[in-house]
């Protein structure tokens, strides 16, 4: 083993190999993603792709690695940064850079700051498209080289995340083209996936991992050329337009997403800032399948279809974006389990939890290309389907998945309750699946007060509220589809389930409810944000919402930027874990909603006003997947987490599902109405202007004022046959 001196980096090279010192969190790194469908790409500032600093950068399409080395260097000298940073729109990422001192080949210095070098680049559903322009603002001429090095080690996603293989497929013999050159690679399932690069203008010298470029330049002078990085399987190449083409494609095709009619503006800027980079996120995160749009969870470890992020995510923006939750919807029926497999945690009825599409996944390696080892996502799926109907009415779409949804409802009974006790559970069948199967997947999330692990089937009690929001919000629908019986059976389940979660799951010395019921039907007697979950459904009573409200604004629970998924004084709490004290968006923003219809809305405005100081502080104003949940500190920004994805749907989501519920909205197309029950706003907000909100063939635009002690309401403009109703 090679002698080493004491290290001066958090990087260290040996031979070809690089590692980075245990004490190093790197947590500084800054990364810029972009996505694009089934393709992602996560740069560093500089716009390069260097994995031994950061594990997650790489250009990945269908959950492999097919870029891990790029690196552009002037001179054999790496650029200094100026800045750079991704677009409004989430389209384009642009860095900006200049040279270093320089004594070039001829002898002559070029003093820093002479060459500026702007590079551009953007993803397709064919690759990555970079543009780069090099200008020269010295005195005199320059003459000197650019180098563009690349890799590629076509790893799968579950290989970047840490797991090991004990055999892999092998790396064929680069190619070496005129101005490019093609890598390749054989998996061992026989799938050939290659990277082919491109360089627009002429090379001095190139082999199969470097071009180089020579780069002339009179004084003012500028130059710029193209680079091209296309994905190719068995099944083919999508064709690769030029820069401009492909630009102007994924542009036109973002502005036309399932979000593209949503207008929200109000009296404070960064509130604005927020919205505006919540819906970028949410557009570029839509990818388009078979099906409709589909939101995908998040960069880089859940860039794929999930069902539960997929159906929150539709659940937050349903309001202005309805479309999201029909394509949501569309691909769960799709892709709904039919079969009993339990390496899958499959079960006939039974809505996804996971797809994946690399080399691990179509060999079995790991169990995720299609795995149903959610306890939720089905629940999820109906509540969507009763909820999509209230917002659209849309009748035709609803009866051509109708018997999906009677498949997810009769999993629910028979197969989700475990025990025949009459609560939905879980208990994975295969050692290969999910511990854990609630929303709280990692392993050490559900626990007794003693800090004991809880023992299968457990039953959580936010799922008991989904499962009563789905029978009751689905009954409606089941009578508008002509089957009034199955209706009156669905209401009937919902209200002796209601009778049963409270006797089984309040605590009262906790003043809310039980995380859960273990395997014996004992309480798991611990404070946590499930119970905040309970709220919006309707499951839980009035007396007991109350306390449960006033328990989750108390410091145990809210940290200043959020409620936590654990309180501080129980035995598992640690605010850098996972789910053990952390603070989610989403999950706040699910318990926000159980404030909508509610008179008292101080739960909602706290949360609100927290995500917003939140929201200010993240680069972007991009709100990550979690933060860390030690309790505020005066003049103190947010402890992120270091390896939180980011951009995240849901968490993308939570400012549109927030805000709702501070209005006290709801819309239901099937009456032509929309009701604002108890509006209010935080301080930070004064005014709030929403447009071309769609009821039916109806369009509304809406406007609220904040006063002293109300929010006024006035209709700015109104086509079509809709009624507003406001309750204060």
């Amino acid at each position: 083993m090679p002698s080493l001196s004491a290290p001066t980096s958090d990087v260290l090279e040996i031979g070809d190999q690089f590692y980075i010192r245990a004490q190093s969190s790197l947590a500084d790194n800054r990364n810029h993603v972009l996505a694009n469908g089934d393709a992602f790409a996560v740069f560093d500032q500089h716009g390069d792709i260097q994995p031994y600093l950061a594990v997650d950068q790489g250009l990945f399409y269908k959950d492999t690695r097919y870029l891990s080395k790029l690196e552009l260097r002037i001179c054999g000298t790496r650029p200094l940064l100026l800045s750079s940073t991704v677009r409004d729109d989430n389209i384009v990422l642009a860095v900006d850079l200049t040279n270093p001192d320089l004594v070039l080949p001829s002898g002559a210095a070029v003093p820093r700051g002479t060459v500026h070098i702007y590079r551009t680049k953007f993803l397709s559903e064919a690759g990555c498209f970079e543009e780069i322009c090099v200008q020269n603002f010295g005195t005199t001429a320059v003459d000197f080289e650019l180098a563009i090095s690349f890799a590629a080690d076509f790893f799968d996603i579950f290989e970047v995340r840490g797991q090991t293989r004990e055999r892999r497929g092998m790396l064929l013999p680069p190619e070496a083209k005129r101005n490019g050159a093609t890598l390749s690679y054989r998996g061992l399932d026989n799938v050939v996936r290659r990277t082919h690069l491109h360089c627009s203008c002429n090379l001095s010298a190139m082999s199969e991992s470097e071009f180089i470029i020579p780069v002339h330049l009179d004084i003012q002078q500028s130059t710029t050329f193209s680079l091209e990085i296309s994905y190719e399987t068995n099944k083919g190449r999508n064709s690769v337009s030029s820069y401009e083409s492909g630009l102007a494609l994924v542009s036109n095709r973002r502005a036309a997403g399932p979000l593209a009619q949503v207008d929200i503006f109000t009296s404070n800027e960064q509130f604005n800032d927020w919205v505006k980079r919540s819906h970028a996120d949410l557009q570029m995160l839509a990818a388009h399948t078979a099906f409709g749009p589909y939101p995908y969870a998040g960069v880089p470890w859940f860039s794929t279809e999930f069902g539960r992020d997929g159906i929150i995510t539709a659940l937050e923006v349903l309001w202005v974006a309805p479309d999201l939750a029909k394509g949501v919807l569309a691909y769960l029926a799709a892709t709904q389990a039919t079969t009993d497999e339990p390496s899958r945690d499959s079960q006939p009825g039974k809505i996804l939890h996971e797809a994946r599409q690399g080399e691990m996944a179509i060999l079995g390696e790991v169990p995720f290309g299609r795995y149903y080892g959610s306890v939720d996502s089905t629940p999820l799926f109906v509540m969507l389907a009763g909820a999509y109907y209230e917002r659209t009415g849309d009748l035709p779409f609803l009866r051509g998945i109708w018997s999906n949804i009677e498949a997810a409802l009769e999993w629910m009974d028979r197969y989700g309750d475990i025990d025949g006790d009459g609560f939905v559970e879980y208990a994975r069948q295969s050692d290969n699946g999910l511990l854990q199967q609630g929303w709280k997947d990692s392993q050490d999330s559900v626990f007794h007060d003693d800090g004991r692990l809880a023992q299968a089937p457990i039953a959580l009690c936010e799922v008991q509220a989904y499962v009563y929001a789905a029978k009751s919000k689905v009954a409606a629908l089941a009578k508008a589809l002509g089957f009034p019986q199955q209706a009156e059976k669905l209401l009937r389940g919902s209200a002796e389930l209601k009778k049963r979660f409270e006797e089984a799951f309040w605590c009262n010395e906790l003043s809310t409810y039980a995380l859960a019921l273990d395997g014996e039907k004992r309480q798991c007697r611990v404070r946590t944000s499930n119970a905040g979950q309970c709220l919006f459904s309707g499951i839980a009573s009035p007396a007991h919402a109350k306390r449960t409200k006033e328990l989750l604004q108390s410091a145990a629970l809210f940290s200043g930027w959020g409620v936590r998924t654990l309180a501080v004084n129980e035995k598992r709490y640690n605010p850098m874990s996972y789910h053990d004290g952390s603070v989610w968006p989403h999950d706040n923003a699910m318990i926000a909603f159980g404030d909508r219809c509610s008179r008292d809305k101080q739960l909602a405005l706290k949360i609100l006003s927290g995500l917003l100081d939140l929201s200010i502080f993240t680069e972007l104003h991009r709100l990550p997947e979690l933060i860390c949940g030690f309790p505020r500190r005066p003049g103190e920004g947010p402890t992120l987490y270091p390896v939180a994805c980011s951009p995240q749907a849901w968490a993308s989501g939570a400012m549109f599902l927030t805000l709702q519920s501070c209005l006290g909205l709801s819309i239901d197309a099937t009456q032509s109405r929309i009701f604002l029950n108890y509006t209010a706003l935080p301080e930070a907000l004064t005014s709030v202007r929403i447009r071309n909100v769609k009821v039916g063939e109806a369009t509304v635009d809406l406007a609220f004022e904040r006063y002293s002690k109300t929010v006024g309401v006035n209709i700015l403009c109104r086509h079509g046959d809709v009624e507003v109703i406001s309750t204060q």
